[in-house]
C-alpha cells in the first residue's frame, strides 16, 4: 500500500511529464488517497490533462479538482462567441442530433442538455465543445434514452473488457437488470475505474450505470 507522500511525488512526477503543463504552478495535497489538486492553468485541454494524468497514478482513489481555468486576454471568449461556436461544432458532428441538444453558456461554462439515443453521441458531443477557445468548463446533462434493449449486455460488457488494454476485469463484479448495470469490486488506478465506466456505458442497450468499484492497489513482491 503507498503512502500519500510516495502517492504526491509519484503525481508531481507524472505532471512534470505531461507536455505543455507547468506543474509548478500546480498544488497537490493527498490525503487518505484522496488527490486535491489546485492552481491555474490557462485552457480547459489542460485541465482535462492534468486529471488524465493523475488518474492514471496507481494508489489515487478519487480527485478533487480545484483547477482554475484563466485564459490570457488575447484569448478570452465572449459567452455569445463560445454558445455560437459551439452550436456550429455540434452542426458540423455527423453523428449528432444537434436538433435535440440544448446549448447554455455562462461565464465560459458550457451547459448541455437534451436526448440522444445512445452514450457515444453524448460523449461525442462533450468532446466537441471541451476544445473550443474560451471555454472553461462543460456541464454535461444530456439524457440516454434508447428505443430498444439489446439482449446479453453482460455478454457483450466483458467481451468488452478483453478487449481492452485499460481494464483488466479479474475483480469486477456486474449487476445487469434491464438498462440498468451495476459494477462493484476493485481495479488498480482510478483511471481503469473510470474506463470500465466508460465501457459499460457505451454497451448498446446500456442506459444507466452505477459504478461502485474500488481502486486498491496492491503491490507485486517478486
Amino acid at each position: 500500500m503507498k503512502t500519500d507522500n510516495e502517492i504526491k511525488n509519484d503525481v508531481l512526477d507524472q505532471l512534470m511529464y505531461q507536455p505543455n503543463i507547468d506543474e509548478t504552478k500546480i498544488g497537490v495535497i493527498v490525503e487518505n488517497g484522496v488527490v486535491t489538486l489546485n492552481g491555474i492553468v490557462d485552457s480547459y485541454t489542460k485541465k482535462l490533462a492534468v486529471e488524465k494524468a493523475v488518474k492514471s497514478v496507481i494508489g489515487v482513489k478519487a480527485i478533487a479538482l480545484d483547477l482554475e481555468v484563466k485564459y490570457g486576454k488575447e484569448f478570452i471568449k465572449t459567452d455569445a462567441v463560445i454558445a455560437k461556436s459551439a452550436t456550429n461544432t455540434l452542426a458540423w458532428n455527423s453523428i449528432l442530433p444537434e436538433e435535440k441538444i440544448s446549448i447554455k453558456v455562462e461565464d465560459g461554462l458550457v451547459y448541455l442538455s437534451g436526448e440522444v439515443q445512445w452514450f457515444y453521441q453524448k460523449d461525442a458531443a462533450n468532446k466537441a465543445v471541451e476544445n473550443l477557445l474560451g471555454v472553461k468548463g462543460v456541464i454535461n446533462t444530456i439524457q440516454v434514452k434508447q428505443k430498444g434493449r439489446p439482449t446479453q449486455i453482460t455478454q457483450k460488457i466483458r467481451k468488452a473488457f478483453e478487449r481492452s488494454a485499460d481494464v483488466d476485469d479479474k475483480n469486477i463484479t456486474l449487476l445487469v437488470e434491464n438498462d440498468y448495470v451495476r459494477l462493484t469490486g476493485s481495479v488498480r488506478t482510478f483511471l481503469e475505474k473510470e474506463a470500465a465506466e466508460k465501457i459499460a456505458y457505451f454497451t448498446p442497450g446500456v442506459t444507466n450505470v452505477k459504478n461502485e468499484l474500488r481502486v486498491e492497489y496492491e503491490p507485486i513482491y517478486v
